[in-house]
């Protein structure tokens, strides 16, 4: 019994932009705060229905947060809290458009990765690529070892995706752009590794 593993690696280009959009609001009182969040993100939202393509640009609200602002004696002395919009898709002008068009809330964070079909496809190709690769090196030992071939015994199958995509951004005064601009992206590359490991009887 031989026991082994090999691994097929595939690297692409990130299809898939996640930007979120977010607005911060202070006051004296939770209501007015919460009310102020709720019309800038419900503006926001109104824009941003509009351009929805399921795919290439979908929508969603993201984190909620409000909370007290404390004195130096432990008194309530106001209120802070922050709402967040969520715009993701594979059709990077579009979303960046769409966000320059909102001006409620402004860009706080690009993140890109794998869209399902994508990264389906991808695990896919490198599944090919190392099991080819787990075969030919149990073949290659077997006859090393002056075996005449092997016998699967057992095996199994990991994929995960590696690199740290660095995604590109222009600088912006606040967060901010011309409602007519499109923010500048760069998704960058990652890779797809899949291993295959598992045991060989050589025969």
């Amino acid at each position: 019994m031989l026991q082994l593993s090999a691994s097929g690696t595939v690297e692409v280009q990130q299809d898939l932009m996640s930007m979120t959009l977010s607005a911060t609001r202070d006051g004296a009182d939770a209501a007015s705060v919460q009310a102020q969040l709720k019309n800038a993100l419900d503006a926001a939202l109104g824009e941003a229905r509009g351009n929805v393509q399921p795919g290439r640009l979908d929508v969603r609200t993201g984190n909620f947060s409000l909370a007290p602002r404390y004195s130096r004696d432990g008194k309530i002395n106001g209120w802070q809290g922050s709402t967040e919009l969520v715009l993701e898709g594979r059709d990077f002008p579009r979303i960046t458009q769409t966000a320059g068009r909102i001006s409620t809330l402004a860009v706080a964070n690009i993140a890109f990765g794998l869209s399902r079909e994508q990264r389906a496809r991808i695990e896919t190709e490198a599944q090919s690529l190392a099991i080819d690769n787990f075969k030919q090196k149990a073949a290659e030992l077997a006859r090393d070892f002056g075996f005449a071939g092997y016998t699967l015994r057992e095996v199994s199958v990991n994929a995960s995706q590696g690199g740290t995509p660095r995604p590109y951004m222009r600088a912006m005064a606040a967060g901010k752009m011309a409602s007519d601009e499109a923010l500048p992206v760069e998704a960058g590359n990652t890779t797809v590794v899949v291993n295959v490991s598992g045991s060989v009887q050589l025969k």
